[in-house]
């Protein structure tokens, strides 16, 4: 199985965690949604696969690119 990185687009915080480890997914699902400046930015799966880490809870801080999740495929 590959890994795949799920990155943060933007500097900001979670604000909610869609989907739980062992969740499938398909390119394009929102697996959570950031806040940064009063915005919503979604953060999708890049492929078709399964959540296997999550790795940022609601209300932490995360970095632009910062690893917040893995998909395997």
């Amino acid at each position: 199985m590959a890994r795949h990185d799920v990155e943060s687009e933007v500097t900001g915080s979670v604000w909610k965690v869609l989907l739980e480890v062992g969740a499938k997914v398909a390119t394009g699902d929102v697996i959570m949604i950031l806040e940064s400046m009063k915005m919503e930015i979604p953060v999708e799966a890049p492929v078709d696969g399964t959540v296997a880490e999550l790795l940022v809870v609601p209300e932490d801080q995360v970095e632009e690119d910062q690893v917040v999740a893995v998909v395997e495929s």
